[in-house]
């Protein structure tokens, strides 16, 4: 009997660590995408408000390690809500295994 068959049910469901990173790199990148954005396209995003302010506060650093923290926050924000409304307005797909690209 291998491990994976030992472990408990509640174990088996849990995505693994590499999973969620993965998870969580994809939403930051959806994030930095929300950043590049012009205002009118902005605009109409539906977004949570904390998120929108976010995003408008990442657009105005210049700073590289100050940008690069406010997009963890930014990916913070993100795993909080349900991204797929934001996908689906900016036209993109679920990304499935897209290897990063970091």
């Amino acid at each position: 009997m291998d491990t994976r068959e030992q472990q408990l049910p509640e174990q088996i469901d849990k995505p693994s660590k590499s999973q969620r990173k993965r998870e969580a790199l994809a939403l930051q990148d959806l994030g930095a995408t929300l950043v590049t954005l012009k205002p009118t396209q902005l605009e109409k995003i539906p977004l949570p408000e904390e998120l929108r302010e976010a995003v408008l506060a990442a657009r105005q650093m210049t700073q590289r390690g100050a940008r690069k923290r406010q997009l963890q926050y930014i990916g913070r924000l993100m795993r909080e809500i349900d991204p797929e409304p934001i996908r689906a307005a900016l036209g993109l797909a679920k990304p499935e295994h897209v290897p990063s690209q970091r």
